[in-house]
């Protein structure tokens, strides 16, 4: 679903002509609104007793959506960044509605000891399965509008998306769910939540993460509208540059999650947020498609680890019991986060100049989003000062310095994950085989 259909929103509205900030917009305020409904679905989950509804309901209205979203731009182009954005919001607020319950459901189902290494290998199924749908749709949507058909290449890969969806509600349906904790919230509006909250390790990393979240929001929607609109790729090299960053994700998160196991997660928060401010810069040194793909590979390297340790992080903080209203609370200030970040970051897009003198020299930018990039890499660079060195490990893990992380991940060879993923698939048959 996300390889197929919600990576191409962005593509979706620029071929409809949307601006910069119309990006933004589309990027970031259906995440905001539906992150909302996070506190809606942990005070249903308790009226309701059972977690597994909730998370089946989200799910099939986000399949459902994706079918008006796809059709009525086309039947109304003059309203159609409206209606995608309508619609968007309400794919998002499906998600949001899961995520909660789903958060809570595999905390109970997933040991600690091995979280890292599950959620690796759960991770790097859907990364493998997004990278492959993203270039099976690229490639056909690319076919397509080689051929002035570019319509009819939207609504297939949409119209896949959404089977995709339903295929997996089905599979959600045949989860088991615990009979425990569902929601510790009585009212999505409940008064003294906050107070309860502040001060606790929880709400100070979720403050760095929302900060974050925040300044990688100034360029982030953005990168889609520089390929296409500054760099005038086709849509089969803005899908390559896109499956680069997934693909070296799938490739690394089962040594990320190995590493997250044995030597905790706040080493690899350290490591990857320091190397997150570096990604946008990296994008000014140069257009070359080749250059772009390696910084892609980069980023992909970066946001595995800093995106895995960081949920795992969550839940080491979190008792399970209070673990459905803490990610609500958690996931809404991110929403917010990025929803104020690409507000900023389409507002920079429209007056920064293209044309800059320092000390004397005039410095001419390819494109305005060369301003956009660098103010989110400073303030990326300033969060990660702010926050990484105050954070601490929460459970008993061995030591390992930063040179030592930094030793492995300079060691790391792409084929040694599909390797390593053969090696353990092998042995798992072996022992079935002899018991």
């Amino acid at each position: 679903m996300i390889g197929s259909g919600e990576s191409y929103f962005a593509t979706f509205a620029l071929y409809f002509m949307a601006t910069t900030a119309q990006i933004g917009v589309l990027a970031t305020l259906p995440s905001l609104l539906g992150s909302l409904v996070q506190l809606i679905s942990a005070w249903f989950g308790r009226r309701l007793g059972k977690r597994k509804p909730i998370i089946i309901t989200g799910a099939l209205l986000q399949g459902v959506s994706l079918i008006p979203l796809t059709m009525l731009p086309i039947m109304f182009p003059e309203h159609a960044l409206s209606i995608l954005i309508c619609f968007a919001i309400i794919y998002f607020s499906g998600a949001n509605i899961a995520t909660p319950q789903w958060g809570s459901l595999m905390g109970d189902l997933v040991a600690a000891r091995r979280r890292g290494r599950y959620f690796g290998h759960r991770t790097r199924l859907c990364s493998i399965t997004s990278f492959t749908a993203l270039i099976m749709a690229g490639t056909l949507l690319d076919q397509f509008d080689r051929s002035n058909y570019t319509l009819v290449g939207y609504v297939i890969i949409f119209m896949i998306a959404a089977i995709a969806r339903f295929i997996s509600v089905y599979h959600l349906s045949q989860m088991y769910d615990p009979p425990g904790h569902v929601a510790a919230l009585e009212s999505p509006f409940q008064k003294g939540l906050w107070h309860r909250l502040r001060g606790s390790s929880f709400v100070r990393f979720s403050v760095f993460f929302a900060a974050m979240q925040l300044s990688v929001a100034i360029a982030a929607p953005f990168f889609v509208v520089y390929m296409l609109r500054d760099l005038h790729f086709t849509y089969l090299e803005f899908t390559i540059n896109t499956a680069m960053s997934i693909l070296i994700q799938f490739l690394a998160l089962n040594r990320w999650g190995r590493i997250s196991d044995a030597f905790g997660n706040r080493l690899i928060l350290v490591v990857t947020g320091f190397m997150i401010p570096l990604l946008p810069m990296l994008w000014i040194l140069s257009t070359n498609f080749f250059y772009l793909l390696i910084v892609q590979a980069v980023a992909g390297m970066a946001w595995g680890g800093f995106s895995l340790s960081a949920g795992n992080y969550v839940y080491d903080l979190v008792p399970a019991a209070k673990r459905v209203m803490y990610m609500a609370f958690h996931n809404v200030l991110s929403g917010i986060a990025v929803f104020a970040g690409a507000l900023i970051g389409g507002f920079l897009g429209g007056v920064i100049p293209t044309e800059v003198e320092l000390f004397g020299q005039r410095y001419i930018w390819m494109s305005t989003l060369y301003g956009v990039f660098v103010v989110s890499a400073l303030m990326r660079l300033v969060v990660a000062v702010m926050f990484l060195p105050h954070i601490k490990e929460i459970r008993p893990v061995r030591l390992m310095t930063v040179g030592g992380l930094i030793f492995r991940i300079a060691r790391f060879h792409p084929l040694s994950g599909v390797f390593f993923d053969i090696i353990g698939v092998r042995r798992n048959r072996s022992r079935d085989s002899k018991s």
